[in-house]
């Protein structure tokens, strides 16, 4: 998997990535946007230093999808993946699967946890983040479930210590 650091010229690829993928905005029960709302979304992404976008292309440099997760939210030492959306034509191919985990190696120092977001009733989406090692964290129903996956430290098994006293899955113990 290789990644790309979307910058503002390729909204447009995005856009089309967002075409190839209807099925997500059935699932949430909206519209695909506009070319226009795309480009002034990767807009005020690029205005967060802490965000990332990353357009995902196979080994052989195909584009098959997108990758946007923000550093240090909600919390110091975690990173929430906001989206990973693969080309309806190129899923059930464990190339989300392989994006997380090459993102894994990738995180930067210091973090404590990787999160991700299920968006909707979306069983299937659920299934995806537990393969992956994600845990159930916290419930937001109906818009959205919460996953989260312990990251220990670089070059250490076990578990992360958080200086702010939270288990891996954010929960302050009594």
């Amino acid at each position: 998997m290789n990644f790309t650091p979307l910058a503002l010229h390729h909204a447009p690829l995005l856009y089309t990535l967002y075409t190839e993928a209807p099925g997500y905005f059935r699932l949430l029960g909206s519209r695909l946007p506009s070319e226009k709302e795309v480009e002034r979304d990767v807009e005020i992404a690029l205005l967060d230093p802490r965000r990332r976008l990353e357009l995902l292309h196979d080994e052989a440099g195909e584009l098959v999808g997108v990758l946007d997760y923000k550093l240090d939210f909600p919390d110091p030492g975690d990173v929430t993946i906001n989206l990973l959306l693969i080309r309806e034509d190129r899923q059930s191919q464990r190339l989300g699967g392989r994006a997380v985990q090459a993102l894994e190696t990738r995180l930067p120092p210091g973090t404590l946890r990787l999160l991700a977001s299920v968006l909707g009733d979306n069983p299937r989406g659920a299934r995806f983040w537990e393969r992956l090692g994600f845990t159930f964290t916290l419930d937001a129903r109906p818009v959205m479930s919460w996953y989260a996956k312990a990251v220990p430290p670089a070059g250490q098994g076990g578990t992360p210590q958080d200086p702010a006293g939270r288990t891996p899955l954010g929960l302050t113990p009594h």
